[in-house]
């Protein structure tokens, strides 16, 4: 297995525009394999977009080491090259003082070298003290080679390659000019969906231009050159054991509205015996099944076309007081709340609004409010279709969700902001709804309980 991690030097750099164009032109002649350091699902859903592979996850603080090692053991099998895109900085991780839920952890995990990109707006001999910083922060970090980006033009380039090639003794393989085409479509928790993007002429030119430019500016085969072959990790086996025959259906809400979900969920639920089926709550009717799961997306953008949607409301609500298991994460739990209120002001409104969601919790949703994105760690107290249990996870909201007082709550939170202080994850029958992103691999035995809930119809 070869692979090779593109990581930058800090937020902004300009790492996603080029870890996408550079997956989007390997795609062309090879099968490539991609992975997102950190707790993401949008950067993921555009590096699954262009190569046609589900792009895996990896975290240091989420996932168990082992673990971790068999994501990127499963997602490489078949592939020719696995292309590694980290999050934020180098050495940016969930603690100070540590590199935990770095992308430097990753690399030095799996013995992937690194590719680092500088933004290289304003600055040219000074590039090389970052590049030189970046290799004595930690020598157990394998940098191969610099692309710049935010370069203004021929002297600009020829200046800091030749500084951070003499004093780092690193090769800069690609200098990529500073222009507006280069920035992918943005909104307020970040980058918007490849899936509800896709539809639009303008977003899909908009993802050719920017693969057309790096192309132009980097050599995809010298990149390639500097990727390094990654043995399987001793013991391996394989992660998702596929079930003979299903004998469970679980429906996954997955459109415009709900689409925050990691590959892995799909291959846990199938290896446990659920056959899985899709629905939308924009267009669908609500599909019978034994189970749903509604996950993380922008609901607040499709407002009217979830409240119009009345049957698949009703039918939510109804299979929810009839204790079928139901799991919600985030913009789910904000869809299983009486109401979604929006302040004026929101998406260029002059006046506060609400439209009527499912109402299976007593409450109602508000946006915007503080964005919170952050590690979660806690406990599931049981009494609820995910069991109890230990987890790490993480949360990704711009909302409040204000329940009624005599709700009950199966998460504590020892890190995080739950629904309520440190009280996460509301359960009413049989139904829990969680501000907390639970990853498939790392809270299995949650999720397997959950199969079984589905299959028997019992509270964990």
């Amino acid at each position: 297995m070869r692979a090779l991690m593109i990581s930058g030097d800090r937020s902004g750099s300009g790492k996603t525009s080029i870890s996408l164009a550079i997956a989007a032109l390997l795609s062309q002649k090879m099968t490539v394999q991609t992975f997102k350091v950190g707790m993401d699902y949008i950067d993921p859903s555009y590096l699954t977009g262009v190569t046609g592979r589900p792009c895996r996850n990896l975290d240091t603080f989420v996932m168990e080491r082992t673990d971790l090692a068999r994501i990127f053991a499963h997602g490489m099998e078949g592939s020719d090259v696995g292309l590694v895109e980290g999050v934020r900085g180098l050495y940016e991780g969930a603690e100070s003082l540590g590199d935990e839920g770095s992308s430097a952890a990753v690399a030095k995990l799996l013995n992937i070298p690194v590719v680092l990109v500088v933004s290289a707006r304003s600055i040219t001999r000074s590039a090389a003290a970052i590049v030189k910083g970046f290799q004595s922060f930690d020598p157990a970090i394998d940098i191969r080679g610099i692309i710049l980006n935010n370069v203004s033009g021929p002297q600009h380039v020829r200046k800091a390659t030749e500084a951070i090639e003499h004093h780092c003794g690193v090769p800069v393989i690609g200098a990529v000019p500073r222009q507006p085409d280069m920035e992918l479509a943005m909104r307020h928790l970040g980058l918007v969906p490849y899936l509800e993007g896709k539809t639009a002429p303008a977003f899909l030119r908009r993802i050719q231009n920017i693969t057309a430019m790096v192309g132009d500016h980097i050599d995809p085969d010298l990149l390639l050159g500097l990727s390094a072959t990654v043995p399987t990790p001793p013991g391996h086996d394989p992660l998702f054991e596929p079930a003979e025959v299903p004998d469970t259906t679980i429906a996954v809400a997955l459109d415009e509205a709900f689409n925050f979900y990691y590959a892995d969920l799909f291959d846990h639920l199938r290896a446990g015996g659920a056959k899985v089926v899709t629905f939308s709550p924009i267009h669908d009717r609500l599909p019978e099944a034994d189970g749903y799961i509604f996950g993380g997306g922008y609901p607040e953008l499709f407002l009217h076309e979830l409240e119009a949607n009345d049957r698949m409301r009703d039918a939510v609500h109804e299979r929810s007081r009839e204790g079928i298991p139901i799991y919600a994460e985030c913009g789910g739990l904000m869809y299983l709340t009486g109401a979604i209120r929006t302040k004026a002001g929101w998406q260029g409104s002059d006046k506060e609004e609400a439209c009527g969601m499912c109402g299976v919790f007593d409450g109602e949703t508000i946006m915007p409010a503080r964005r919170i994105v952050s590690y979660v760690e806690g406990e599931s107290q049981g009494g609820n279709p995910l069991g109890a249990g230990h987890f790490r996870g993480h949360e990704f909201h711009y909302s409040d969700v204000n329940l009624q007082t005599d709700t009950r709550f199966s998460y504590l939170l020892s890190r995080g902001k739950g629904i309520k202080g440190q009280l996460d994850g509301a359960v009413r029958d049989n139904t829990i709804g969680s501000y907390t992103h639970l990853h498939p691999v790392s809270s299995r035995n949650m999720f397997s309980s959950f199969i079984v809930s589905c299959r028997t119809g019992a509270r964990g």
